[in-house]
């Protein structure tokens, strides 16, 4: 099967492209770290709300574009490629089709700590089998440290609401977790891609023994590797969106494997970008660590690889339980 974006995801993509070329730069990722001016990142992450980004899968009558998963992959690949320190997944995937609203969220339905719960100002959190809807003042937070900083981690302390029931649907539930892990494979393959593009346009110029260290075969073959590994994700990940936006019965599998094979895809690349960047990729000033850093901590949130590969065996009937 072939997948490819109908016209109206690729001009939303392209749209999206074009407009964080333009405003993020490596300045704007590092402002969304603790004590950076984070007005830098609200700018950019408002013109993305205002091209209709954030209500992507909110339905027209609500305010939103009313698309469907199919269009929510390529937009968070390009968010991703960017390094925009913004809770995409979170708002865009989950928060926004469950609230009907496009406003800056985020969401946690699985874990402890909350990615951008420093910062943001509506929560959507799992309350045993239902997700509710909490203000910011119905929460008790404290800051967490993270290996991506820029991500703003808080745990929650206490509640002193029960929040606004969204759905106690098991169903419903379930999509919007899957959402969330689809969104998060597709910021990865974005990451990926990003960092590969890095390293391919340093190798060409960095020499040694008057030759571009790319001419090498130890790192063409590296790239090569990196490369697969990406365009080996890339589809899946659409894969996963198609099934998603159709509500097949493999939706939930090929979702896991998106998210398996994007996280191993992001490693992969930050790990070979640091080898052939030398002595300059183990800086972390340099601005490849921004990138790595979001991937590293992406690639284990929304369930890790292990989490995925138990859902899968379990649906194929190789596991017990």
């Amino acid at each position: 099967m072939r997948f490819a974006l109908d016209e109206t995801a690729e001009t939303l993509r392209a749209a999206v492209a074009d407009l964080l070329r333009n405003e993020v730069t490596p300045d704007v990722i590092r402002a969304g770290w603790p004590g950076g001016d984070h007005d830098l990142v609200d700018a950019a992450w408002g013109k993305l709300a205002a091209l209709g980004v954030t209500g992507t899968l909110v339905a027209e009558r609500h305010g939103g574009i009313g698309l469907d998963e199919n269009a929510l992959v390529p937009v968070l690949d390009e968010i991703g490629y960017s390094g925009l320190p913004v809770p995409a997944a979170e708002t865009i995937a989950v928060a926004a089709p469950l609230t009907a609203a496009a406003g800056t969220s985020t969401a946690l339905l699985d874990g402890e700590l909350i990615p951008f719960g420093q910062r943001a100002q509506w929560f959507v959190l799992r309350d045993g089998d239902t997700l509710r809807l909490y203000e910011r003042e119905a929460l008790v937070l404290e800051p967490a440290d993270g290996i991506d900083r820029s991500r703003l981690l808080a745990r929650i302390v206490a509640r002193s609401q029960r929040g606004t029931l969204l759905t106690d649907d098991l169903a419903e539930v379930e999509r919007a977790w899957l959402r969330g892990v689809l969104g998060t494979a597709a910021l990865l393959t974005g990451l990926a891609r990003r960092m590969l593009d890095m390293t391919v346009a340093y190798v060409r110029r960095r020499e040694q023994f008057g030759v571009p260290v790319g001419s090498f075969q130890a790192i063409k073959h590296a790239l090569a590797d990196a490369h697969v590994a990406v365009e080996f994700a890339r589809p899946l990940g659409l894969a996963a969106g198609w099934a998603q936006a159709n509500r097949t019965a493999d939706a939930a599998t090929l979702t896991s494997a998106a998210k398996i094979r994007a996280g191993d895809a992001a490693r992969i690349v930050a790990r070979t970008a640091i080898q052939c960047h030398g002595a300059m990729g183990y800086t972390t000033e340099y601005d490849l660590h921004l990138f790595a850093k979001r991937a590293w901590a992406l690639a284990p949130a929304w369930g890790d690889a292990g989490c995925h590969r138990a859902r899968i065996a379990q649906t194929i009937g190789v596991a017990d339980g």
